[in-house]
């Protein structure tokens, strides 16, 4: 496979290098070259619930939920799990938004993804406890949809028939989910979140994002029935889902990570390198103008004006999904073994979603944002993070792999103490290609612990399998 020569940003060692190459690529990112500890990022953040309150956030770093590949068969935290949570809570983050917890066995992406039910709830409870005092911590709720695959087959439930998505590699012959189906799993919703504040959770993310079920209702535009059609139908089971969670579980927040745009799916092309699959027009992009390679956010706009009218206050944003479209949702040099090459210098990914934000932020100001898309930035994460926040481009920044590799970041850069580049994520893309190898989910080039693990070789042939393959 061959790779287009981006200059890898670790190699831009100082300021102006990077405003530089910023330049020549036509795009702009906040940046302070100053870090103050004492500036922005330190400073303490009240989001406001329409049931349940205030959140009282001490900080503006936070853990952003990430799908575990290392739970028990039956839903269960391991020791791995149990580590990576411990990590969060040394993290020195103010907002740990937890990993993504199915609401029922059949809606898991892989066979270890945690669950949350009357016989996990004691166990979910305990990985909350592993968190530091202080810290305001979530639980984001999922059915993955036509990412479904509980077992070692995939058993996708899809939103609407999509011609470009349907049938693709991995995801088997799709069954649309019925409205009283939906109507059932939306309750299913309201119980795990009960179950959830029962575990000592503030929040509860009812997630929209990735191409996961919830998505790819906000695009089931041709949809009958009562949840398809108009954004009233294709956000009825959002607001069915609020309003059981302010009646049945009062004090508990209510919090989206959302998708704000998407574009249509790519494939490696010629070399390798990334490309649509597929020409225009595409409808079913949430965020985008319809060709499938832009954005238009006006229907994001009245989604958040939907959050606010529910008295939802707290916003992750992300983009896209790491099935179809992974450069545009998580930049990275170096792409998972059954990826494509990055098609853009991956800074154009980050500078996409940080001014996506950036507009919805300054348009919705009830709303805390939590933006992503940061670790690919490495040394330069917290000029730009201090320089969103001071101006208003985000009210958090969100911390996704780089939590994996450097759990201290947040810590380090509050404290005024240099970063340790040897401990930074330089978007090596294993914790992505070990799962979807069926191995677990980790940092295996830099974090200790992974390095040591007895799977590690394993990856090791895996990558060398998918190499030979595409010779």
């Amino acid at each position: 496979m061959s790779t287009l020569r981006f200059p890898q940003i670790k190699k831009l060692t100082t300021p102006r290098a990077l405003l530089d190459r910023l330049a020549e690529l036509g795009v702009e990112l906040p940046f302070d070259a100053e870090v103050d500890p004492a500036g922005a990022l330190a400073q303490p953040l009240t989001v406001t619930d329409g049931s349940a309150g205030a959140l009282a956030i001490a900080n503006r770093f936070a853990v952003l939920p990430m799908e575990g590949w290392d739970g028990t068969t039956d839903g269960r935290p391991t020791d791995l799990v149990r580590r990576r949570w411990s990590r969060f809570g040394q993290s020195g983050c103010g907002l740990v938004w937890g990993e993504a917890t199915a609401v029922r066995p059949d809606g898991r992406a892989n066979p270890h993804q945690l669950i949350i039910d009357e016989s996990t709830v004691d166990d979910i409870a305990a990985l909350r406890a592993l968190l530091a005092p202080g810290q305001v911590a979530g639980m984001q709720l999922t059915h993955s949809g036509r990412y479904a695959r509980p077992v070692d087959v995939a058993l996708p439930r899809t939103a609407y028939q999509h011609p470009n998505l349907d049938g693709r590699a991995g995801t088997g012959a799709a069954e649309v989910l019925t409205d009283d189906e939906l109507d059932e799993l939306a309750d299913q919703y309201i119980a795990a979140a009960v179950l959830a504040q029962q575990a000592g959770f503030e929040f509860v993310d009812v997630k929209h994002c990735h191409g996961y079920l919830l998505h790819e209702l906000l695009s089931a535009h041709e949809r009958p029935g009562r949840y398809g059609g108009d954004l009233a139908g294709r956000t009825r089971f959002l607001r069915t889902v609020t309003e059981g969670v302010r009646t049945r579980a009062p004090g508990l927040a209510v919090a989206v990570r959302l998708s704000a745009f998407d574009l249509m799916p790519f494939r490696a092309g010629e070399g390798g390198v990334g490309e649509p699959d597929g020409d225009g027009p595409y409808p079913y992009g949430f965020g985008g103008d319809g060709t499938g390679l832009g954005l238009d956010l006006t229907e994001t706009h009245q989604l958040l004006d939907v959050f606010e009218e529910l008295g939802i206050g707290l916003v992750s944003t992300t983009a896209g999904s790491p099935y179809y479209n992974p450069h545009i949702q998580r930049p990275a040099y170096f792409p998972p073994s059954d990826g494509y090459q990055p098609p853009e210098d991956p800074l154009v990914g980050v500078a996409r979603q940080i001014a996506a934000t950036a507009e919805l932020t300054r348009a919705h100001p009830a709303l805390a944002v939590v933006g992503g898309g940061y670790s690919y930035l490495q040394e330069w994460l917290p000029n730009v993070g201090q320089a969103v926040v001071a101006g208003g481009g985000a009210a958090m920044v969100g911390l996704g792999r780089m939590v994996l590799s450097y759990p201290d970041l947040a810590a380090d850069v509050l404290a005024g103490r240099g970063l340790q580049p040897r401990l930074l994520c330089r978007t090596f893309s294993d914790c992505t290609t070990a799962p979807r190898n069926g191995l677990v989910s980790g940092c295996f080039p830099i974090d200790p612990f992974y390095k040591d693990h007895p799977q590690r070789v394993e990856l090791t042939q895996a990558k060398k399998e998918a190499k030979a393959r595409l010779r």
